[in-house]
């Protein structure tokens, strides 16, 4: 027997930085488990750099990141999501497509690295801080026993993960 993958989509407005980090944070500490996708309801068309260094930084591949456009994945033929997870506020209360086959979803805000002013070391601050962050709520969801989890508990282990490291 194999065991299932499952499709995460992670949702921001504009797709280059948070939803673009989680991606390859889901995909790389997954192990396999799970298929991770990242889009914008409004994409700026580029990656952050300081995105990408944090995404460098795990050994993720970098040259199939783009931003793009959560139209992409609300198409008949686009992968049937199990969870779908915003990681800015604005998204999180954006009107979204219908998803197919009604994926589990919650909310896991993160402050927006992108919107730091300043220094290149201030942002690489941020981007730092931001990334820790994430770390921490992946691998808690990465390593949820969901075969053995109802779709209600998953919903409350995910929003039980948003609530893991608000205040840092």
């Amino acid at each position: 027997m194999t065991d299932k993958t499952y499709n995460v989509l992670i949702l921001c407005t504009g797709n280059s930085a948070r939803s673009i980090m989680a991606e390859a944070l889901i995909n790389s500490m997954g192990n396999g488990r799970f298929h991770a996708y990242s889009a914008g309801s409004t994409p700026t068309g580029k990656v952050n750099p300081f995105a990408i260094e944090k995404v460098q930084s795990v050994k993720y591949p970098i040259e199939n990141l783009r931003s793009k456009s959560w139209d992409e994945f609300a198409t008949a033929d686009a992968p049937k999501m199990d969870f779908i997870i915003t990681v800015c506020d604005n998204a999180a209360g954006e009107v979204c497509p219908i998803w197919p086959g009604q994926p589990i979803s919650a909310h896991w805000g993160f402050e927006d690295p992108a919107a730091v002013e300043g220094t290149d070391e201030e942002k690489r601050k941020a981007f730092d801080k931001v990334f820790r962050l994430m770390l921490t709520r992946v691998g808690l969801f990465v390593n949820l026993p969901l075969k053995v989890l109802d779709n209600t508990a998953i919903k409350k282990e995910l929003t039980n993960i948003a609530n893991t490291t608000k205040a840092e």
